[in-house]
């Protein structure tokens, strides 16, 4: 056994003992003082040993992504792949759903009492609606929001708004439009590994964003919707800093990265951390200092769209987060301790993106560590492979993680981050390109996300 494979075992024991550390002490702070307000700690979570109509499809796409997925993803042209990687992993998400049923897999889903399906009645004004958005936050307040509707700005609420409008009313619309719109950032996470550290590593990458773990909460989840806006604005960015491309390509994906970023912002106040992540594709893409400072225009034209359309209808992203604050320890964020969810959140991220990852992490590590000057910025063809790829893989990754530490250290995100933090954790999944014996991997995260679903009800 080689030394880097006894790293990897290394960081999964790590791992492991992480998440049965947080079950057992989660566990006893439950029982005793009552204060998680989880089932199942970490998780947001009941333990419900079940099988569904989902079952036989999601052990027939586990067995031939982890049996032909590495050998497909080298072989496949490149949009072919992006396009396959997407259909697998709807086909993933769907049948992780539906091992719970239709209406508990999907249906019911966004429609339970905090939930944003509960108050579309409420905006039969939009702009009035908007424009009062501020005033029901609170807990005291008059009619106060429910807490996701109260925990995020109305852009996320609005956007299941507009589907009933268009005729795709109740759970099921809405949780078919989380899954479909929520598994295309699997393609948006391979374009811009592939842009960034060359299209070898995407390829290797690819089954592993296809079969994670994160996927039984992406269906049927409205995190998953915001995964996808927030991973197209970091594909669109990496578009626009890559390559040889015309100076009207460059300006339409530097402004709709800047769009779909403003979007981001609007539909989920922590979702801002990933500016950082924005800043290390800027730093791993390849253009000349000019040519950002001529882009700079068009990315802010674009950042600028969605915060003026709330704001001119009276929506103020900074009181309502002000607000947000306040109302957060108003509820169970004021008791749940900080000092036992500051690390247990982590083991539900690992819970999330498998113990492959962290074996993936642990390389990504070494990788920045061995090869620091393959993150200078340089000209090459697109697509292309280089030696010190790795390490440009291993930079975008763990930005993600330290997105995602900020993120907990904050302490606006004690428990269910299983779900709050999918944006973050899909940046992750990437580390698993680094590692060898991909399929034995891939059944290691097979085998996690089938116990996880067969085993628990997982809820928000």
């Amino acid at each position: 056994m080689t030394r880097s494979v006894l790293r990897d075992l290394y960081a999964v024991a790590a791992a492991a003992l992480l998440v049965l550390t947080a079950v057992l002490v989660g566990r006893r702070i439950q029982d005793a003082h009552r204060t998680l307000f989880v089932h199942w700690p970490p998780l947001f979570a009941e333990w419900d040993p079940h099988v569904g109509p989902g079952t036989p499809a999601a052990l027939a796409v586990a067995v031939a992504v982890a049996g032909y997925g590495p050998r497909l993803a080298r072989r496949l042209p490149w949009r072919a792949l992006l396009a396959a990687a997407w259909g697998a992993s709807l086909a993933w998400t769907w049948s992780l759903a539906l091992v719970d049923g239709w209406h508990r897999g999907v249906a019911d889903r966004l429609t339970t009492k905090n939930e944003y399906l509960r108050v579309v009645g409420r905006f039969h004004d939009i702009p009035g609606t908007l424009r009062d958005f501020t005033h029901h936050i609170l807990a005291h307040s008059p009619s106060p929001w429910p807490a996701h509707i109260a925990g995020h700005p109305p852009g996320a609420t609005l956007t299941f708004v507009l589907l009933d409008r268009a005729g795709l009313r109740g759970g099921g619309w809405a949780g078919a439009w989380c899954i479909t719109v929520g598994t295309t950032a699997c393609a948006a996470v391979l374009m811009t590994v592939g842009l960034l550290a060359g299209r070898d590593m995407a390829r290797r990458a690819a089954p592993f964003l296809v079969l994670a773990p994160a996927a039984v909460w992406v269906g049927a989840s409205a995190d998953g919707y915001f995964t996808a806006v927030a991973a197209w604005s970091v594909a669109l960015l990496a578009l626009a800093v890559t390559g040889r491309r015309g100076v009207w390509r460059r300006a339409v994906a530097v402004f709709g990265a800047g769009l779909l970023f403003g979007l981001t912002c609007y539909l989920s106040y922590g979702l801002a951390l990933f500016a950082l992540i924005g800043a290390v594709v800027v730093l791993l893409g390849r253009v000349r200092a000019r040519v950002l400072v001529s882009g700079l225009p068009f990315l802010l034209a674009g950042l600028a769209v969605f915060p003026l359309l709330f704001t001119l209808t009276g929506f103020d992203w900074w009181e309502g987060y002000r607000l947000l604050v306040t109302r957060y320890y108003q509820g169970v964020g004021g008791i749940r301790p900080y000092g036992y969810w500051v690390w247990a959140n982590l083991a539900c991220t690992v819970v999330t993106v498998g113990f492959a990852t962290a074996a993936g992490l642990g390389r990504a590590g070494a990788a920045l560590v061995r090869d620091r000057a393959a993150l200078l910025p340089r000209r090459m063809p697109e697509g292309t492979c280089e030696a010190g790829d790795d390490a440009r893989l291993a930079l975008l990754v763990l930005g993600a993680l330290a997105a995602l530490l900020v993120a907990d250290l904050s302490g606006m995100s004690k428990a269910e981050t299983e779900r709050i933090w999918l944006p973050f954790a899909l940046w992750l999944l990437p580390a698993c390109a680094l590692l060898t014996r991909p399929r034995a991997w891939l059944a290691v995260q097979a085998a996690l996300t089938l116990l996880v679903n067969h085993l628990l009800l997982t809820g928000w």
